[in-house]
């Protein structure tokens, strides 16, 4: 198993920044992604950023430009800052593992609220 813990996040006004941070440990794989999920009251889980444990990134287009993701492999962390913060960025950050080496190894953190103030 995997177990993840997110931290950092907090309420900023709007154009602020926040960085949040996801542990990950336990059985950790060679290949694997974690990604950075919002959830929003009544919504569905928006993708906000993902990077490999090779370092590849990817981003969901309403943060391009505002939010970096990076790793420390050493610690097993990922890092989010998040930059220009927006009042829709508000919502539970949560933290995703998936394993490319094995279907279905899928493992979600409890979260960390995000709360933007226009």
């Amino acid at each position: 198993q995997v177990q993840l813990v997110e931290s950092g996040g907090g309420l900023v006004q709007a154009g602020g920044s926040l960085r949040l941070s996801c542990v990950a440990s336990g059985r950790i794989s060679s290949s694997h992604t974690i990604t950075w999920y919002r959830q929003a009251p009544g919504e569905q889980h928006d993708l906000i950023a993902s990077i490999s444990n090779g370092g590849t990134s990817d981003y969901g287009d309403a943060v391009r430009g505002r939010f970096v993701i990076s790793r420390d492999n050493a610690a097993n962390t990922v890092y989010l800052q998040m930059n220009s913060l927006k009042p829709e960025d508000t919502g539970v950050y949560v933290c995703h593992y998936h394993n490319h080496w094995s279907l279905g190894d899928d493992y979600w953190g409890q979260g960390t609220q995000v709360t933007v103030s226009s």
